[in-house]
């Protein structure tokens, strides 16, 4: 009898990575607009102007959350769940709006419970029980870093993949406004893939929590304002 063809182990998680990042994945994405609603509240993104700001989200995610998730993937392969938690709590703590820190921990939380039966993931259930615990908030790059791992996804590769998810979120997101069509969409997405390649090598430089950071304070503004919106199509 002849073992599984060579590189299935490989072939599994990457089959695993993609199911993890798709659209259709219910992580609770689809509800975020990543503080794209609030500035077409305010008359601040138009057509033209949603490539900026993309570039401007994408950045910060380089040293916030994609940040974060390449720490927590590293941690979970060193099996090292102080430095974990401690990434989750400081992640959380920078997270200046109300409706960003619940969105992140709500994400967070339907990804683990969707975890088990997607992945059998036993990282992922012992975060679970850390979360519950109160011991840590279980945001979802953290979230998302620690499933990575326990599926054996290079951590270049766990980062690439999700700040693509992001800037997928956020084209939909931008679609769903009436801001830009599909077309405009994908074409937006071809111009950030530079940025995200930037944004990626940023997350990996990251050796310690203290070095996540994410200086955005219009976006900040934004989000304050749109937590108090009268009307609301996404929760950020």
């Amino acid at each position: 009898m002849t073992g599984p063809p060579p590189g299935t182990g490989e072939l599994e998680a990457l089959l695993a990575q993609l199911q993890l990042t798709d659209s259709g994945f219910p992580s609770g994405l689809y509800t975020l607009s990543h503080g794209l609603e609030g500035h077409v509240q305010l008359g601040m993104a138009d057509a033209e102007g949603l490539r900026a700001l993309l570039s401007d989200l994408v950045r910060a995610a380089g040293t916030g959350d994609a940040a974060a998730l390449a720490l927590a993937h590293r941690a979970v392969t060193a099996d090292d769940w102080d430095l974990l938690v401690e990434t989750d709590r400081r992640l959380h703590a920078g997270k200046l709006s109300r409706e960003q820190r619940t969105a992140a921990v709500r994400t967070g939380k339907q990804v683990l419970e969707t975890a088990g039966p997607a992945f059998g993931s036993a990282p992922a259930a012992r975060l679970a029980g850390l979360v519950a615990d109160g011991v840590t908030p279980g945001t979802h790059a953290v979230v998302v870093g620690t499933v990575h791992a326990g599926l054996g996804v290079p951590v270049r590769d766990a980062v690439a993949s999700d700040l693509y998810a992001f800037a997928a979120s956020c084209a939909a997101a931008g679609v769903r406004l009436g801001r830009i069509d599909f077309r405009r969409a994908q074409a937006l997405l071809r111009e950030v893939r530079p940025d995200l390649v930037r944004a990626a090598a940023a997350a990996l430089d990251a050796r310690d929590p203290r070095d996540l950071h994410a200086t955005t304070p219009a976006a900040d503004a934004v989000a304050a304002l749109h937590e108090r919106a009268e009307t609301r199509l996404f929760v950020t």
